[in-house]
């Protein structure tokens, strides 16, 4: 005979519970009565095929952001990675998963082993893997449309000019080449090729970065006088010479790695572009690490408002990420700046007669997700780039300055620009990423 233990379980629950057969298809209807349908603030509604919903806090809180509306995989725009390096694999292609817009769909890799692994990682068929001599393949892969370039320095002119050729659209990685006439280059063939070109400078599209900005721009706490940025890390002593090493290949040191975000952004900062840059550079004698690249570099830029910027970037120190504006009436400390997670931002203001000390908390987004996304749109949408290659061939010709100054010790004088953000293009949808 049968155990049916399961069956004599429920009903003693029923029992105990004090339902009968009867009573358990009779509570339904009597608890229905006990229950009132659940307000708009709880359920939403749905406007333009995004789902929104009321404020369900008073004015005091913060309001919380709207659900994400990511388009559906079909519609979302086809990248293909070039480039399985670190910054690849650990921050670009996992950004994806937070992208609302853009999809991977192909990998370009020297490596057929990581291109194995990487593809079956993110689900990217065989067929879609090219290796560096077979790029031109990409052309016959109609779900590519964006090309991003993660490569050293110095072969991003190559992969975008063969992209451009390919008919994709290119996002590279900063900086976009060696030389501003590299940069030129790629812009021009691009245009050419009638596609579109951007260079991938997160911090642009970062929120407390995005914040930091208006609050110069406005100027609520009057003209800005100075901009202070660091940023500095250290390069492993382990006998392998990395490729930022390497003049050929990077360009330059420091300065063209991580000393370009303050550079960057202290131009996104004004919306305005130097007219004079003054800098001095050191590199340890006997380190093979810097024999051919700077370690540090110390620049000021003077931009035509008379604010201005004081720029640290070095190879040798402890990770500081730091930037700091000095307002007519308010301080503007920002930790953590360029990093790509973990941004900070206080304020220091006079507060009648008090001295207040208010930190801004935003909440905060993937930047590479982000950027991605901006791009994407563009695609959708055919608008222009706001970091578009003009934005990056500028940055060359102002670190091609600041190398000049560091080599005759005087500072060098450059053509004012009125126009504010000149090289940029219309301001990011930021609600849409």
């Amino acid at each position: 005979m049968k155990d049916d233990r399961s069956g004599l379980d429920r009903r003693r629950l029923f029992q105990v519970a004090g339902l009968g057969a009867t009573g358990l298809l009779l509570a339904p209807r009597a608890m229905a009565g006990t229950f009132t349908a659940p307000s708009p603030v709880d359920t939403g509604n749905v406007e333009n095929g995004k789902v929104k919903f009321p404020a369900w806090r008073n004015a005091a809180d913060t309001p919380s952001s709207p659900p994400p509306a990511p388009l559906p995989p079909e519609q979302r725009v086809g990248f293909a990675i070039v480039g399985l390096g670190r910054l690849a694999l650990e921050e670009i292609l996992p950004a994806f998963g937070a992208s609302m817009k853009a999809k991977p769909v192909a990998l370009v890799s020297g490596s057929p082993e990581k291109l194995k692994t990487i593809a079956a990682q993110y689900g990217i068929k065989p067929e879609a893997c090219y290796s560096y001599e077979e790029f031109d393949r990409i052309r016959d892969n109609a779900e590519v449309k964006v090309v991003y370039i993660v490569l050293p320095n110095a072969m991003h002119r190559l992969f975008c000019e063969r992209a451009a050729r390919a008919g994709k659209h290119v996002l590279t990685e900063k900086p976009m080449s060696i030389t501003s006439k590299d940069g030129q280059a790629m812009v021009d063939a691009c245009k050419a090729a009638r596609v579109k070109l951007m260079v991938a400078y997160r911090i642009q599209y970062e929120p407390y970065n995005r914040r930091a900005m208006q609050m110069v721009r406005e100027g609520k706490h009057g003209r800005l006088l100075a901009y202070n940025g660091i940023n500095t890390q250290t390069v492993a002593e382990d006998g392998y010479l990395q490729w930022r090493h390497k003049k050929a290949m990077a360009g330059g040191g420091s300065m063209y790695d991580i000393g370009l975000y303050c550079l960057n952004t202290a131009r996104f900062m004004t919306g305005e572009e130097p007219v004079e840059v003054f800098a001095t550079m050191y590199s340890p004698p006997n380190d093979p690490r810097f024999a051919e690249v700077e370690q540090s570099v110390s620049f000021m830029l003077r931009f035509p408002s008379n604010t201005i910027a004081n720029c640290f970037t070095s190879y040798g120190g402890r990770d500081d990420k730091h930037q700091r504006m000095n307002l007519e009436a308010a301080v503007i400390d920002m930790p953590n700046s360029y990093q790509y997670i973990g941004q900070r931002m206080t304020v220091m203001a006079r507060e009648g007669d008090a001295t207040s000390n208010d930190e801004q908390v935003i909440e905060p987004k993937n930047q590479f997700a982000t950027e991605i996304d901006h791009m994407a749109d563009c695609v959708l949408t055919g608008r222009d780039p706001y970091t578009p290659g003009e934005e990056g061939v500028q940055d060359h010709r102002l670190m091609e300055a600041v190398y000049d100054s560091a080599r005759t010790g005087k500072p060098i004088h450059l053509a004012p620009i009125e126009r504010l953000d000149h090289f940029r293009g219309a301001p990011p949808q930021m609600q849409d990423a």
